[in-house]
């Protein structure tokens, strides 16, 4: 099987390409021309110069293709210039469909998120019937991935194989970035998580992530989507859970919403606007973290095969990556 990925410098596209290699899958592996390669170190794979801003430029990688897994996004929480984000995740999307339609490829994955997911403050679990909406999407992130994903589902309306999978919040080794998720397990390795929020996240190996897409390419139905989730954990017991595989105390005061709120926009004012630079905490992470994203995989498990894992290895394996490449001590 002939797959043109894209992504496979990012986390989770590097995993889903390993996996789709040690199936025998022929690779064609999108890369910008300032793609850091070294993150391709371990992959089979030809390589194609391209870029989803700029269309044209990958349509010779899709010839005589038999699939198109779309992992690539941008996945930030801060940006200075969001048209950035919406021409990547929503317009990109949108155009490699269409090429993979002119293509003639008969089947194709596309990676969403969890985040275009409607979730509750209590901690009720969703799935991928839950009702939601635009309006509930909070942040250039969500609301691009939200967009991004409404293409994906009106392309398989109109008749293309399109398997749409929603994953939650992915760990593992080779986070190189590292992601959102990535930084609470460095700040926390470098005993910089003094405090906590009272937030909940689906934890998820993301070797199993990984596996769901290879599933998804002959088990997936066109049109469906699939949530790819491992454990509901609050903030607390993922901290708790880092202090026992790594004796760092895990920290015990609790901070209000309100305190927190304002942190995230001192921080977007000073370090972000003004020092041009990354802010530790946003506005957007404060008010996602309102709602616990506790969400059930149930569906994937069903139709796909997807097996949820104790996370216990998946986040030793990432905190063994993290110290091993200096990430932390």
């Amino acid at each position: 099987m002939n797959v043109f990925l894209t992504g496979a410098t990012g986390f989770v596209g590097f995993h889903v390409a390993r996996a789709l290699a040690t199936e025998g899958a022929q690779l064609r592996l999108l890369v910008r021309k300032t793609s850091n390669l070294k993150n391709l170190e371990g992959l089979t794979g030809e390589t194609h110069t391209g870029d989803l801003a700029d269309p044209e430029s990958l349509s010779p990688a899709l010839a005589d293709c038999d699939a198109v897994v779309h992992v690539a996004a941008d996945y930030r929480l801060w940006i200075p210039d969001p048209a950035a984000m919406y021409r990547a995740n929503v317009d990109g999307t949108r155009e490699l469909l269409h090429l993979a339609r002119e293509a003639g490829v008969p089947r194709f994955v596309y990676t969403s998120s969890v985040a275009t997911m409607h979730f509750f403050t209590d901690g009720a679990v969703s799935d991928e019937d839950t009702p939601v909406s635009l309006a509930e999407m909070v942040g250039h992130y969500k609301r691009s991935k939200f967009l991004a994903e409404q293409e994906a589902i009106q392309a398989a309306q109109a008749g293309q194989q399109v398997i749409i999978l929603n994953p939650t919040t992915p760990i593992g080794p080779r986070d190189v970035k590292p992601t959102p998720t990535g930084r609470i397990f460095v700040d926390f390795l470098n005993r910089k998580f003094p405090a906590y929020v009272d937030t909940g996240l689906n934890l998820v190996d993301v070797a199993e992530v990984a596996r769901a897409h290879v599933l998804a390419l002959t088990r997936g139905t066109p049109g469906r989507r699939y949530i790819l989730g491992g454990e509901n954990l609050t903030l607390k017991q993922i901290l708790d859970k880092m202090s026992a595989l790594t004796s760092i105390p895990s920290p015990t005061v609790e901070i209000p919403f309100a305190v927190a709120a304002t942190y995230a926009f001192l921080e977007e004012w000073i370090t972000g606007r003004i020092r041009g630079r990354e802010p530790r905490a946003t506005l957007e992470e404060v008010r996602m973290g309102r709602k616990k994203m506790f969400a059930s995989s149930a569906r994937a498990q069903h139709e796909l095969g997807f097996r949820i894992a104790p996370i216990e290895p998946a986040m030793r394996a990432a905190i063994d990556w993290f110290r091993v490449h200096n990430y932390a001590p």
